[in-house]
C-alpha cells in the first residue's frame, strides 16, 4: 500500500440551509492519479474547493503527510503543496507562457524584471514536463491543451505535490486529452499525486489508479481502478441505478430539407462546405482538432460573418449577418464554450435562463416577474435541473446546470432549428442520458438538430446522418446504417470516402 499523503475525515459544508456535503471521507495515495466521481452537484467541487482553501468547511478535519492540518485560504494550500486547476482556466492570453506562470510572483534583478531568470525557470518546468514549448510563446496561440500544460505548469512552480484538475479534458479533443493524458503519467512517475475530476467514465478507467464517488453530498464507494470496476459499475454507483443508453435512439419521418449550406467558406476556417438539414432530423459534424465544424455553424448562426457561399432556410437564401437575423429565422444555438459564450456570469440563474425571449416576458418594458418564474420552472422540470434558489448567480450552479439552463435559453423561443456544439460539455452519466432523450424527443416533434461533436459514442448513439470535416472541409457523409467509430476516426485523419469504399 502506497503512503497516504491526504486524509480528509467527515468534511461537511452548508451554503445556508442546504447542505451539500455529509461528512465525506477521501484518502489520497502518493504518485497516483485518484478519480473524484459524482453527478452534477454531487459536491465533488466543493469538497476540493475546501481542499484547495477557496472554501471553509463546516467541520471535519484534514490531514497532510499524517498530520493534522488547518487550510483557512489558497494560500495555505500552496504552502503545503497543494495546486488547483479549476474548470475555468485563468491564464491571460495576451501574455507569454513565462510571464504567465509568474503572475503575482514575478523576479526582479533591481527595479526591473528580470525576465531571463523567469524564461529560464519556466524552461525547466517544461522540460521536467517533457514538453517542447518556447516559454516566449503567446499563450493565446495555444491550443486548449496546451493551456491546460501552462496551468500544470504553473502549480509546479509552486512545488505542487498534489495537483487537483477540475473537469481539465472537458473541451479536449481526443488528440489534446492524450497529451495532458501524457503529463499526468509523467508527474505521477516523479511521485506527484492528482486528483481527477471528471465526468468521462471511460477516462477514468485508462487513466485513474483509485477512484471515490459522491452522490447527493455522501460518500458511497472507493477502491482501485482494477479488473473488477467497468464503467457501468462506476455510472450505478454515480447515480443509484444502471444506465442503459439501449433503445435511446429510433427512428423517425423526417420532412423536406430545412437547413442548407452550399459551398461555404471563410479564410484559414473552413472551405467548400455544402450539406443539408431536414425537419425533424439529427444530423451530427464531427471531426478532430481544427477541423473547422464549430466555425462552419458559427457563421450559419450569425456570429462568424462574413462567409462566402450560401445559406439556405426553407428553400430561401438568407446572409446570417447576425445572431438575432438566424434566430428570426427560427435558429437556436448552444455554444461550444458555455463560460465564455453560454452564460452571463453577472446574472441570475432565471435571467440567463429567460435571455432569449426576455421580450415575451415584459410589459411596458417591464420585466414581469411572474411570467419569468412561471418559464423558469416550465424548463427546471423538463430538463430535471437541480437548483436551489433562481435567483442566485448563474455560476452557483454546477457545470451541468450550467449546461441545461444554456439549452433552456435556445429551446426558449421555440426554435425550428437547434444547433448544439458540444452538448454534454462537463455534464455527468444521468444528465448525458436526459439531454439525449432531449434532443429525441425536440427530434419527434419535427425540430431539426444539429450535433457537433468530437464524441463518437454520442454521434453514434444520436444521429440520423453524419458529416464527417478534415482540416475545414467535409470528408463524408454517412447513413446511420454506415457509421462506426472505426469509420468516422479513418475520415477524420484525412482518409476519403473512396479509400473507405474499398476497404
Amino acid at each position: 500500500m502506497s503512503e497516504i499523503v491526504v486524509s480528509m475525515k467527515g468534511m461537511e459544508k452548508s451554503f445556508s440551509s442546504n447542505k451539500v456535503l455529509f461528512g465525506v471521507d477521501l484518502t489520497l495515495h502518493k504518485a497516483s492519479i485518484h478519480a473524484l466521481l459524482g453527478e452534477n452537484g454531487a459536491g465533488k467541487s466543493t469538497l476540493m474547493n475546501i481542499l484547495g482553501g477557496v472554501l471553509p468547511s463546516d467541520a471535519g478535519q484534514i490531514e497532510i503527510d499524517g498530520k493534522p492540518t488547518e487550510i483557512s485560504d489558497t494560500f495555505a494550500a500552496k504552502a503545503q503543496g497543494i495546486g488547483f486547476i479549476h474548470q475555468e482556466l485563468t491564464l491571460v492570453n495576451d501574455l507569454s507562457i513565462f510571464e504567465n506562470l509568474f503572475i503575482g510572483v514575478e523576479e526582479k534583478r533591481g527595479p526591473f524584471l528580470d525576465k531571463k531568470s523567469m524564461y529560464e525557470k519556466s524552461k525547466e518546468i517544461l522540460d521536467r514536463m517533457g514538453i517542447d514549448l518556447d516559454p516566449m510563446t503567446m499563450v493565446g496561440d495555444l491550443n486548449t491543451s496546451y493551456k491546460q500544460v501552462v496551468e500544470i505548469a504553473r502549480t509546479l512552480m509552486h512545488n505542487a505535490k498534489i495537483i487537483i484538475m477540475d473537469e481539465p479534458t472537458a473541451s479536449l479533443t481526443e488528440v489534446e486529452i492524450e497529451n495532458v493524458f501524457k503529463i499526468m503519467r509523467s508527474l505521477r512517475d516523479q511521485g506527484v499525486s492528482l486528483v481527477f475530476i471528471s465526468h468521462k467514465l471511460n477516462e477514468v478507467m485508462e487513466i485513474c489508479d483509485r477512484y471515490t464517488v459522491l452522490r447527493n453530498g455522501h460518500m458511497v464507494a472507493s477502491g482501485e481502478v482494477d479488473e473488477s470496476v467497468s464503467v457501468n459499475v462506476l455510472s450505478t454507483h454515480m447515480v443509484g441505478r444502471e444506465i442503459s443508453y439501449d433503445g435511446l435512439y429510433h427512428k423517425r419521418e423526417v420532412g423536406e430539407v430545412i437547413l442548407e449550406g452550399k459551398q461555404l467558406e471563410r479564410e484559414k476556417e473552413y472551405r467548400g462546405a455544402s450539406f443539408h438539414v431536414k425537419k425533424g432530423e439529427i444530423v451530427g459534424f464531427t471531426g478532430l482538432l481544427g477541423d473547422g465544424r464549430s466555425e462552419l455553424f458559427e457563421s450559419v448562426v450569425g456570429v462568424n460573418y462574413p462567409y462566402q457561399g450560401e445559406v439556405f432556410v426553407r428553400g430561401k437564401a438568407v446572409k446570417m449577418s447576425s445572431r438575432s437575423k438566424a434566430q428570426n429565422m427560427g435558429i437556436s444555438y448552444v455554444p461550444r464554450n458555455r463560460k465564455e459564450n453560454g452564460i452571463v456570469k453577472d446574472l441570475s440563474i432565471s435571467n440567463n435562463m429567460s435571455l432569449s425571449v426576455i421580450n415575451t416576458l415584459c410589459k411596458w418594458g417591464i420585466l414581469r416577474k411572474e411570467k419569468e418564474t412561471a418559464y423558469t420552472d416550465k424548463y427546471i422540470r423538463e430538463l430535471k435541473m437541480r437548483v436551489h434558489n433562481v435567483r442566485n448567480l448563474i455560476t452557483s450552479l454546477s457545470g451541468g446546470n450550467q449546461q441545461k439552463a444554456v439549452l433552456a435559453k435556445a429551446l426558449g423561443s421555440n426554435p425550428d432549428i437547434v444547433v448544439m456544439d458540444n452538448p454534454t460539455q462537463g455534464v455527468d452519466v444521468g444528465a448525458k442520458l436526459e439531454i439525449y432523450n432531449l434532443v429525441m424527443q425536440l427530434a419527434s416533434t419535427g425540430v431539426s438538430v444539429v450535433v457537433l461533436s468530437s464524441e463518437a459514442p454520442e454521434i453514434l448513439m444520436l444521429c440520423d446522418r453524419v458529416y464527417v470535416m478534415f482540416e475545414g472541409g467535409i470528408r463524408a457523409e454517412l447513413e446511420r446504417s454506415e457509421l462506426s467509430e472505426q469509420k468516422i476516426m479513418f475520415l477524420a485523419t484525412g482518409g476519403t470516402q473512396e479509400q473507405l469504399n474499398k476497404t
